[in-house]
């Protein structure tokens, strides 16, 4: 569920003072942050915002596009590898141009209309 508006958006003090003073001093550093809760300010634009993401620090270069979203958006927290069943596919199409397998677009065993009864 959104935020009230009447609220405002959502930043940690401790990064709001952050970023207030390197816009005062007009400085451009790294700023660490462990708060991905965090919704970025038009304030922030410009800035570097280095992201905890339970394990490292990652670098997030602030731009226009990004207002309204949270800092942890940027920052994934796991590592995608793939699905299981595509690198399943993947193994068996390598396989199945080998001789004496079946066609690339022959219907699996067992599958389709019921046989019909001998007899």
């Amino acid at each position: 569920m959104a935020r009230s508006l009447k609220k405002g958006p959502f930043i940690d003090d401790h990064l709001r003072v952050k970023v207030a003073g390197m816009n005062a001093r007009n400085e451009k550093k790294v700023i660490k942050t462990w708060s991905r809760r965090s919704t970025i300010l038009p304030d922030m634009i410009g800035h570097t915002i280095a992201v905890h993401n339970g394990r490292k620090f990652i670098p997030v270069y602030v731009t226009e596009q990004m207002i309204g979203h949270k800092l942890g958006e940027f920052a994934p927290t796991r590592t995608f590898k793939g699905h299981a069943v595509k690198a399943a596919l993947e193994r068996a199409a390598g396989v199945a141009g080998a001789p004496g397998a079946p066609a690339a677009g022959a219907a699996p065993a067992g599958g389709g209309a019921p046989a019909a009864p001998k007899g």
